[in-house]
């Protein structure tokens, strides 16, 4: 953990010039594996009597300062970064749950999420019953006696609804389970979940962090605030039959999960991120203070341009003072609330889709964070495996545009959607 600010954090954290060489920018250790210094410090290494770097699959000296800087800007103890923030979730739920174990989990989550846990995860024996999280208490009705952890995410993509994450907080407290929160859409920059009550912090790197659009990444941030010998996850308390015996919670207390998600979850899994990849993230890490202010003003900005636009009928963006989260985003977002901004097009489905064809900066794909403006039609794309009643749930209704604003003038931006309104 740091003591120090967010912006010093981002580009100094986890890197010790002394160690890696004098080097000022941070180095790519391009190496499949690392050379020990003979038997006896192999073995120390592979029996955890000594940390250090074994296989790349486990760690790697890039990704491990990667993981620091992540830990250190988040408010955790640690990290583990992967190749994908999809990797991330599903690495992470599968080292934390088991078969007959149950997830509580808001409705409103990426389209890619909600088929892990609705579709995929199942077929494994691990359930999910989707909730409304507008209302905490919800979570706590949802409940059941195999229930083992809360997902949600901080702002909600596409619907971006703004959650009560302590009131959700709470409700995690008392049923004894980790509460685990995507904050990929909100980013540390503007949002920190661990103060609030997160156990668990998840990333999509290859949105906002890295901002580029030019690599996959992903990460679990480790609060150390969750007591893993509640009784609930015997998988801590006992001997592990795939680690020498090694009792997770009575060797590494705090650190446990994460440790537990290096030693099974990438050992086991393998989606370890490329060291290329940490390294072009860590780039896009040490400008994300200035971008996410930046993305967040010209949100606001074209939001409330487009509530005034008669081919629109309807905007939401959680800064506006007409959103229905404007109250809730001025508790946990005041310092800017991203730069998603989702509307409806007069016309529906085939409007919106017109609409989506028509822009010029704006480039029509799925992703989202990148430092250039981007857009998409979740209904006939990245939704699209969802039924109706499913899409209505994570926010998607047929005439939804998804705008990722970027930093781009936003006059252009504005000549842009204009130009594309005139084309439908």
């Amino acid at each position: 953990m740091s003591d120090q600010k967010f912006s010093t954090n981002a580009l100094h954290a986890g890197h010790d010039v002394t160690v890696n060489g004098g080097t000022r920018a941070v180095p790519i250790y391009q190496s499949t594996s690392y050379v020990f210094n003979n038997t006896d410090h192999a073995a120390n290494l592979f029996s955890l009597a000594e940390l250090g770097f074994i296989y790349t699959r486990l760690n790697n000296p890039t990704n491990q300062i990667l993981q620091d800087r992540l830990a250190a800007i988040e408010g955790g103890i640690g990290a583990v970064v992967f190749a994908s923030g999809t990797a991330a979730i599903s690495t992470g739920l599968m080292t934390l749950l088991k078969a007959g174990d149950h997830i509580v989990a808001s409705s409103s989550l990426y389209g890619g999420t909600y088929n892990l846990l609705n579709v995929t995860l199942p077929r494994l024996g691990i359930t999910t019953t989707f909730v409304d999280a507008s209302n905490p208490s919800n979570f706590a009705a949802a409940v059941q006696d195999n229930t083992r952890a809360f997902f949600v995410e901080s702002l909600g993509n596409p619907k971006l609804d703004v959650l009560d994450l302590k009131g959700i907080s709470n409700e995690a407290k008392e049923a004894q389970v980790p509460f685990i929160v995507d904050n990929t859409v909100a980013t540390p920059g503007l949002l920190n979940p661990i103060e609030h009550g997160a156990n668990l912090v998840i990333h999509s790197l290859t949105k906002y962090i890295g901002g580029q659009g030019n690599s996959l990444g992903g990460a679990i941030i480790d609060a150390g605030t969750f007591d893993w010998a509640n009784g609930k996850f015997p998988e801590f308390t006992e001997p592990s039959a795939g680690y020498h015996g090694l009792v997770y919670h009575e060797a590494l207390g705090a650190p446990a999960f994460t440790f537990k998600l290096i030693l099974e979850g990438l050992r086991d899994f393998g989606g370890a991120l490329s060291p290329f990849n940490a390294f072009q993230i860590l780039q896009g890490l040490e400008t994300l203070p200035v971008r996410i202010k930046q993305h967040s003003i010209n949100a606001l900005d074209l939001a409330e341009w487009l509530e005034n636009r008669e081919e629109v009928a309807w905007v939401n963006y959680p800064g506006l003072k007409s959103s229905k989260y404007n109250d809730l985003a001025k508790e946990y977002l005041p310092k800017g609330q991203s730069g998603i901004v989702t509307f409806g097009v007069k016309g529906g489905f085939e409007a919106a889709k017109k609409l989506t064809d028509a822009t010029k900066i704006f480039s029509l794909l799925a992703n989202i964070g990148d430092t250039k403006s981007l857009i998409i039609h979740p209904a006939s794309t990245t939704h699209q495996q969802l039924n109706e009643e499913q899409q209505q749930s994570a926010g998607v209704s047929q005439d939804l545009i998804r705008l990722s604003v970027g930093l781009e003038d936003i006059e252009d931006l504005k000549a842009d959607l204009e130009q594309a309104f005139a084309a439908i």
